[in-house]
């Protein structure tokens, strides 16, 4: 019995292994060897996580923006977005393309063409002068064709507030001009015609000072290249109609580039020229007073008597006038109906249809 109990104690006792001195201190040297290698590896992994985070970050480079639209480029494409297709042509000057705007007469016998230039600021289809016109000279006999013209050098954008001598009447009580739907630009970048500034003075004499940071603006010389290849575009798709009369109407700086291109090209078929507020771009030399008188072409000049400067201006262009004995020189002031302005398009609409169905 004793011995059976003192087997099964001895086969529970651990298993020694017993080495010689020698190679029991060199397994000790080589466990504490993996030791410290591992020790090494941790601390040089946490060294270079923190120069990794203590680093500086290399400079972010940019991405490049794509160039913005111009102004009128924006304005060209939103119209072109809501008007009707018909109406819609894409004409090509050199190496760009551009829009304009086509309305065919209301007549069977139509009388000629008018090629509409806006001033700059405004669009193909802007709701003073040009717009008007361009819709209903059709119904009086007229095909209309509307361009577009580059953005000018250091333009910015005239106020857009109401003239504080218009009445405000027709808001509903209550209602504060930031509530006013009509007080604020539609989608085309520019105001309805009820809202649009009056053709005074103030537009006339629109800030130059910096250019508008959303436009990037033509220099001179490449400037007055782009508009002379675009009127000659417009030009020559009007030749393809076979109109009989050609009429090139200008508004504000529109006038000065209609005058500068006769002035220059003198084009055997362009015979009449009409002017509408006519305004000298900043940077050109030649005044309009120079320039209008010497084309002895038969010239409609129509001013708004409201401002003084245009006032000095248009009297200015007469005396010119007068000096040469122009031949067929007619100049008209037309009172600004600030309070009334559907009256004050009509007024002018007839004026212009007045002066053409005068023509020869």
């Amino acid at each position: 019995m004793h011995a059976r109990t003192e087997r099964r104690n001895s086969q529970r006792q651990p298993l020694v292994l017993l080495l010689p001195p020698q190679q029991e201190k060199s397994m000790f040297r080589h466990h504490r060897l993996r030791i410290c290698l591992c020790v090494l590896a941790i601390a040089s992994t946490d060294l270079g996580a923190s120069e990794a985070e203590s680093a500086p970050e290399a400079p972010a480079v940019p991405a490049e923006r794509p160039a913005l639209p111009s102004r009128s480029e924006s304005m060209a494409a939103e119209l072109a977005r809501q008007l009707p297709s018909t109406e819609v042509l894409r004409l090509q000057a050199s190496d760009e393309a551009f829009m304009a705007l086509w309305r065919p007469a209301n007549v069977a016998e139509p009388k000629g063409l008018v090629i509409l230039l806006p001033g700059a600021g405004e669009s193909a289809d802007w709701p003073r002068g040009i717009g008007p016109l361009r819709r209903n000279l059709p119904d009086h006999g007229w095909h209309t064709l509307s361009i577009t013209l580059p953005d000018s050098p250091g333009f910015l954008p005239p106020a857009t507030a109401e003239p504080a001598s218009s009445t405000k009447a027709d808001k509903p009580s209550g209602t504060t001009a930031d509530e006013d739907p009509q007080a604020h630009p539609n989608e085309a970048g520019y105001l309805p015609e009820e809202t649009a500034t009056a053709p005074d003075e103030s537009t006339s004499e629109a800030v130059q000072s910096e250019p508008d940071p959303s436009t990037e603006p033509d220099e001179g010389p490449q400037l007055v290249e782009r508009i002379d290849g675009r009127i000659d575009a417009a030009l020559a798709h009007a030749r393809t109609l076979q109109p009989g009369l050609i009429v090139l109407l200008g508004q504000g700086t529109g006038g000065y580039w209609a005058a500068r291109y006769l002035q220059q090209l003198a084009p055997e078929d362009v015979r009449h020229l009409l002017l509408i507020q006519p305004r000298q771009p900043e940077g050109q030399d030649d005044s309009l007073a120079q320039l209008v008188p010497a084309l002895k072409l038969a010239t409609g000049d129509f001013f708004y008597q409201n401002g003084t400067a245009a006032r000095a201006e248009a009297r200015a262009r007469l005396n010119a006038s007068r000096r040469i004995q122009h031949p067929a020189y007619h100049q008209v002031g037309l009172p600004a109906l600030i309070d009334d302005r559907e009256s004050e398009q009509q007024q002018l609409l007839r004026r212009v249809r007045g002066w053409l169905d005068k023509q020869p």
